[in-house]
């Protein structure tokens, strides 16, 4: 197997951790990052013998995930989120690498709502995802929020396998990132980038027309129309949030 460390950040995710760490039980070292979980996800980490828990304050995702990084034993790593999970054919494609530090990694990533594939929308379709890379040679950007594996100077080699990932699977969980992620947009670009009212209502209309139109969403049936029209909200939100800390400036 090759040595690869696995990385996970967690926060009460009991309801998907099972199926994901089932999926990396053929890795030697998985590190869980828990930063406050009150429901059963340490437990249910717990019972998994290649997994080792760690603790941390929520400090934005891109520094989260390279403290996680930074407890791992081997340079190799792979991070996936507590609600992913690897496909058997990713899981052998990926132990059969020949990896090489001048290179990352990207998988496709399957999203799912509904119980059903999303073939449309903004952020949805396609979505693929730099997720394997030496930590020697690269991190995390230190966004808070859309944080991604820095590549410049690294080739990205893309993998056949794909991740299955179920990032909503209730109304109110669209409501909860919606409320999470804005907040975080707006404080990590607070006063870099200017926003008013109208800016919040641009953006959201553009958000609307780009996932349900050029991205197809209108042939997503309805989860085509509520993705849309959450992609729409948060945008709106991102930017009155965003106008609103910029005023107290």
């Amino acid at each position: 197997m090759k040595n690869i460390s696995v990385t996970i950040l967690t926060k009460n995710c009991g309801d998907t951790l099972v199926a994901t760490l089932q999926s990396v039980e053929t890795f030697s070292e998985v590190i869980v990052l828990d930063t406050g979980s009150v429901d059963d996800t340490l437990e249910i980490a717990g019972e998994f013998p290649n997994v080792k828990i760690h603790h941390a304050e929520f400090k934005g995702f891109g520094p989260l995930h390279n403290e996680a990084t930074s407890f791992a034993s081997h340079e190799w790593v792979l991070s996936i989120d507590s609600d992913e999970t690897l496909t058997p054919e990713l899981i052998a494609e990926i132990h059969g690498l020949d990896l090489d530090p001048n290179d990352v990694y990207s998988i496709q990533r399957d999203n799912y709502f509904n119980g059903k594939k999303i073939r449309c929308c903004a952020g949805w379709y396609p979505d693929p995802v730099v997720r394997i890379y030496n930590r020697q040679k690269t991190r995390f950007s230190n966004d808070a929020v859309h944080e991604k594996i820095l590549r410049e100077g690294l080739h990205v080699i893309p993998l056949q396998g794909t991740l299955k990932h179920t990032p909503y699977r209730t109304i109110s969980d669209f409501l909860d990132k919606m409320q999470k992620y804005s907040t975080l947009f707006a404080e990590q670009n607070r006063g870099k980038k200017k926003s008013s009212l109208f800016k919040a209502l641009v953006h959201g209309t553009s958000a609307f027309i780009k996932s349900y139109i050029f991205k197809l969403g209108i042939f997503g049936g309805k989860e085509g129309f509520i993705i849309s029209l959450y992609n729409s909200q948060t945008a709106y939100y991102k930017y009155l949030k965003l106008a609103e800390l910029n005023k107290k400036l």
